[in-house]
């Protein structure tokens, strides 16, 4: 049987590296000094920032595996976390260096929200503004892919005294998804609550800073996921996400109406029509209505809102999606698409600051 001392304990814990400083877990000054030896029984404190510390549950793990190890498989460890963290910030402080907040929405799946949302951020990128993108689909994150970042480490960032999530970064746009802590083909069985903390954590445990934009890359229809958000962040303003078919556009009223709701009161920004017509490489001058002709265009009319842009069925969105290169970096026809879009979402965002008052976080009622 092994004899266990001290410093047989500390030389393992410092094999075990944490994220959040790449320096092992004694160098980062984490051990606590109350370790406990009691014959093969061990116990001791790990100090984090704050509970909601995203590499705790797998330093923890690491810790517990680095003693059996390295020390013996037999040990009987105990590892208590204490927290030093300043509070999170409330409820609408919690982006204060965020001038606009747009939500992309859709009412329905599979009408392209996300690869609008992801080149109307690169598009406002590449017009010069300070961009965040956010996937707050939980369930089925889709931005690491699309900007060829699955399996990027994220690594968190001391900010005046709290460690936060620092977001990963490219073609100007700041970015953080669920899919960065979890591998890409585990799905996320997680009950409404816990996506909603997950959320909560990567907006106001994150080192977002000073953006002009903050992109807001919501799910599909009416959720747990847009509660949370509406109660969390004071939306500048919705862009609804649609394509011309009747089914797409009346699942698209009900996320207008979401919006609308005299509790909510979220301007509609506009209306963004994707899928509009397909035009094949070899017939440039042909259109083809394949989804049916102008349904957003109609609506937009009937509603009263701005139809910000019509988004053709283009092979190259759908490739360079999967490639990681979103297509608003190339000057082609689509990627003007796309920069016109940003422009026009400009556009609408300066007269909606103008003429409105700041949107409300909508309160939460309890009985």
């Amino acid at each position: 049987m092994t004899t266990l001392y001290p410093k047989l304990i500390t030389d393992a814990l410092a094999t075990v590296i944490y994220p959040g400083t790449k320096k092992n877990l004694v160098e980062s000054g984490m051990v606590d000094d109350n370790l406990r030896i009691d014959g093969m029984k061990v116990s001791f404190s790990l100090i984090f920032k704050r509970d909601t510390d995203p590499f705790l549950k797998s330093t923890l793990k690491a810790a517990e595996a680095a003693i059996h190890y390295h020390v013996d498989k037999d040990v009987e460890v105990t590892i208590t976390p204490v927290f030093e963290s300043k509070p999170r910030p409330e409820v609408g402080k919690m982006l204060p260096g965020v001038k606009n907040i747009v939500a992309v929405s859709s009412g329905k799946g599979g009408v392209g929200k996300s690869t609008v949302a992801v080149n109307l951020a690169v598009a406002l990128a590449r017009l010069g503004y300070r961009v965040g993108l956010l996937d707050t689909d939980i369930f089925g994150p889709s931005l690491p892919k699309m900007f060829g970042m699955e399996g990027e480490k994220v690594y968190s960032v001391e900010v005046d005294g709290r460690q936060l999530i620092e977001p990963v970064e490219k073609f100007g746009v700041k970015m953080l998804s669920i899919g960065f802590f979890v591998h890409p083909d585990t799905a996320m069985l997680w009950r409404g609550g816990m996506a909603s903390n997950a959320l909560k954590q990567l907006i106001a445990d994150s080192d977002w800073g000073e953006l002009d934009y903050f992109i807001l890359d919501t799910p599909p229809g009416t959720s747990d996921i847009h509660l949370t958000l509406l109660q969390s962040l004071a939306i500048t303003g919705a862009v609804i996400v649609s394509t011309p078919q009747k089914v797409a556009l009346a699942d698209a009223r009900k996320g207008i109406d979401m919006y609308q709701n005299d509790k909510v009161n979220v301007p509609i920004l506009g209306l963004v029509e994707n899928m509009a017509w397909f035009t094949p490489a070899e017939l440039p001058e042909n259109k083809y209505y394949i989804f049916g002709r102008e349904g957003c265009k109609q609506l937009a009319q009937e509603l009263g809102i701005p139809l910000l842009a019509q988004i053709p069925v283009v092979q190259s969105i759908c490739e360079s999606g999967d490639e990681g290169a979103p297509v608003a970096l190339s000057d082609s026809i689509t990627g003007l698409a796309f920069i016109n879009l940003a422009q026009s979402v400009v556009t609408v965002v300066n007269r909606r600051n103008r003429e409105q008052a700041p949107t409300q976080i909508v309160g939460v009622t309890k009985k």
